[in-house]
């Protein structure tokens, strides 16, 4: 499928040694690659405002539908896969991925659940400074329960509806806790770059890579690798930015702040996401009622809150408050964040529009995880309905 999107629509194949298979495509600043389990992930350019982002998936799955097409391959967009055991899924061939299959589940009982039956949509943003990125960093760590409870979308495991609505986000709980969760630290009023870089420096890293020579790091976290080095290999930058992409908490500090905790999302939903973000942190009024919105929250309410938010998505409670209300006010406050931000498409609508569906599912007090439930009910197929509800 790689080969062909490459041949036909001007993609450049990518591998990762000298005659090896292809497992990533570049072009325009954009990227496709296999995850662990062959979902396929778009990593989008970056655009100045939702309307381009939207533009970009849209030729993305045209293309997308017209190879798979050819091959008799169906995407499905769901957090969790619905169906497959391990056993039935693929192992796509990239080095790091072997090391986390041997290394995670070590450290977390679901890790292998997370590597391969998940999928997400996520949305990378900017920031100006130190001090604006901790800002943006701890309010997406404050709204990222109530985000995942709003865009529930894995209800189906192996065959049948799960105990669940969200199960991504119970496989999560079960995660390498070293990296990933909330990053209580980023909530402290002298949280910086600094508090992030020790936290991720005293994680254990995966591997690091030499030409062809890949070497096993696993054993040590990138401070001791600073200090020791491993087999006769110093520490570099790029050795440090990999590094950097094997930490996996709720919210990420990159190069962007990119914010991890939303299920896939059908082709008209997948959008609302950044729209929600965006409408968030880049207005400023929207930004200092999101902080004062958040303000009765912490790590210790909000991990507390995450099981029963992966069971019943917006009918759990936290704080002493329905998800649903939660949900509603994050959703006035970016639809009116983007509405003072006025970017309008060629049809005259500001980036609000991308948000319509999240207020059509809160009048409706539903997810899409409930709505796909209640839809397969009685079907006398349940594999074949699910594909008709969730088909890319």
């Amino acid at each position: 499928m790689l080969e062909l999107l490459a041949d036909r629509f001007g993609w450049q194949p990518e591998r990762e040694h000298e005659g090896g298979v292809a497992i990533a495509l570049l072009r325009d600043n954009a990227s496709i690659t296999l995850e662990p389990a062959g979902q396929l992930e778009l990593s989008g350019a970056p655009f100045a405002d939702v309307h381009q982002t939207k533009a970009e998936l849209d030729t993305h799955l045209r293309e997308l539908r017209e190879v798979s097409a050819e091959l008799g391959i169906v995407w499905l967009s769901l957090g969790f896969h619905p169906f497959a055991t391990h056993v039935e899924l693929p192992h796509v061939p990239k080095f790091r991925y072997a090391i986390m299959q041997r290394y995670l589940p070590t450290r977390g009982p679901r890790s292998l659940d997370m590597m391969r039956r998940t999928c997400t949509v996520q949305a990378n943003l900017d920031y100006s400074s130190e001090a604006d990125a901790i800002r943006k960093l701890r309010i997406g760590l404050a709204l990222q329960p109530i985000v995942t409870a709003l865009f529930a979308n894995s209800p189906f495991v192996e065959g049948r509806v799960g105990p669940r609505l969200c199960e991504r986000a119970a496989v999560w709980l079960g995660m390498d806790p070293d990296r990933s969760g909330l990053l209580p630290f980023a909530w402290e009023r002298n949280a910086s770059f600094r508090s992030y870089i020790d936290w991720a420096l005293d994680v254990p890293m995966f591997l690091i890579k030499r030409g062809d020579r890949v070497v096993d790091c696993s054993a040590i976290t990138f401070r001791t690798f600073m200090r020791d080095g491993i087999e006769g290999e110093r520490a570099t930058q790029h050795d440090w930015e990999t590094h950097l992409n094997t930490m996996f908490p709720e919210a990420r500090l990159k190069r962007t702040l990119e914010l991890r905790g939303a299920d896939a999302q059908s082709a008209e939903r997948t959008c609302a996401l950044p729209a929600l973000w965006r409408g968030l942190l880049y207005d400023q009024t929207a930004l200092e009622r999101a902080e004062a919105l958040i303000g009765p929250l912490d790590p210790r309410s909000l991990q507390a809150a995450r099981p029963a938010i992966a069971e019943r998505a917006l009918d759990a409670e936290l704080a002493g408050r329905s998800l649903q209300r939660w949900a509603q006010d994050v959703v006035e406050l970016a639809t009116a964040g983007l509405q003072r931000l006025a970017v309008r498409d060629a049809q005259g609508r500001d980036e609000s529009v991308h948000l319509e569906p999240l207020r059509q599912q809160l009048e409706r007090a539903e997810t899409p995880a409930s709505r796909l439930v209640a839809q397969v009910q009685g079907a006398p197929d349940f594999r074949k309905r699910v594909v008709e509800l969730a088909r890319l």
